[in-house]
């Protein structure tokens, strides 16, 4: 794999704004009396409420269907209602205006943007191109709908290896946003002519191999699972390849399938290095088990700008509302329907 930093020489870090995570003193009570809210809404706008793992737990417990980006845009598009309401953020709900057309897309909160899908513009991807004609281009579903419509391919962290895959061997792919997902995807598929763009979740950068190696000496049985997207993948590839970290014992996974690993696995410790908010879902489908957060500060604060009131007023007001140019929508859906015929 080969990087595109001499290619593209950008700063990404003054691109977005992080949103204030509010903190929210709502009741029990409170809590169960919105959520009622937001299912009579539902019912009465015929809307589906989808979210994404990294979602408050409250948002997570009322929603009609909480899974990563991929299970997400399924969902999206087998849906029968005439409204999705997104708890997630800003390109997760294009990419589901895309895929649906005639539906009403809602994102709770317009903030709710996407510090990798901010790594790269179509025009940064246009020139990229331009330097390596022929190439293969595949973006991660983290980027806009208008990076979609330049590229051949869209995919997620569950399917990417196999998407690469699916390209002729001697193709190169320019693989985009995240550096770190596509050094994974180079080992799985043992493809040299991966060329990588700089990008990054301002997130999952943050966890690091000083953090992995204390919890694996905290508690040296663990299973260690590790997002894609994580600024110690690579490094713990290496470890994992020559011994120093646990070959059996250390797994690469979308949060997806780190549910399913998990759910497979006999093991009762696991140590997750990935964004906080799917603690929730790991503890209400395994309470027998025992999870460590690899980075306990791992929070997406754009994820977390969606809460029970805002959710509330999107279904009363049926806004923001997430719409797609028709000539973009046209051109990303080549890219998003090969990613859905992979999954």
């Amino acid at each position: 794999m080969s990087s595109a930093t001499e290619l593209v020489e950008i700063s990404f870090e003054g691109r977005y704004t992080l949103p204030e995570v509010e903190i929210l003193s709502d009741t029990a009570e409170e809590i169960r009396r919105k959520q009622e809210r937001v299912r009579a809404l539902c019912a009465e706008r015929n809307a589906i409420l989808l979210a994404h793992h990294y979602q408050r737990p409250e948002v997570q417990e009322v929603a009609d269907a909480v899974a990563d980006s991929l299970r997400l845009s399924q969902t999206a598009a087998k849906t029968d209602a005439d409204v999705i309401v997104f708890a997630g953020v800003h390109f997760m709900a294009e990419t589901a205006a895309i895929i649906c057309p005639d539906k009403r897309v809602l994102l709770p909160d317009l903030r709710a943007g996407c510090s990798l899908a901010a790594s790269v513009t179509p025009e940064e991807l246009r020139e990229w191109k331009a330097r390596l004609p022929g190439a293969v281009v595949v973006s991660y579903i983290n980027t806009s709908a208008a990076v979609k419509a330049e590229s051949d391919y869209c995919c997620t962290s569950a399917n990417a290896a196999k998407v690469v895959g699916a390209i002729p061997a001697d193709r190169t792919v320019l693989f985009l946003p995240d550096q770190f997902l596509a050094s994974v995807v180079a080992r799985q598929t043992r493809r040299s002519n991966i060329v990588a763009y700089p990008g990054y979740c301002h997130v999952h950068k943050t966890i690091q191999p000083d953090q992995v190696a204390g919890l694996l000496s905290d508690h040296p049985d663990i299973e260690l699972l590790l997002h894609p997207e994580c600024g110690c993948v690579s490094s713990c590839m290496a470890k994992a390849m020559d011994g120093t970290l646990p070959q059996d014992r250390t797994f690469f996974l979308s949060t997806e399938g780190m549910l399913r690993h998990i759910g497979e696995s006999p093991a009762t410790e696991f140590a997750v290095g990935t964004e906080l908010g799917i603690l929730h879902q790991l503890g209400k489908k395994y309470s027998q088990k025992r999870f460590y957060p690899v980075n306990e500060k791992a929070v997406c604060a754009f994820m977390k700008t969606i809460t029970l009131d805002r959710v509330i007023r999107s279904l009363e007001t049926l806004e923001p509302q997430v719409r797609v140019p028709e000539e973009i929508a046209r051109k990303a859906k080549r890219a998003i329907d090969r990613m859905l015929e992979l999954a």
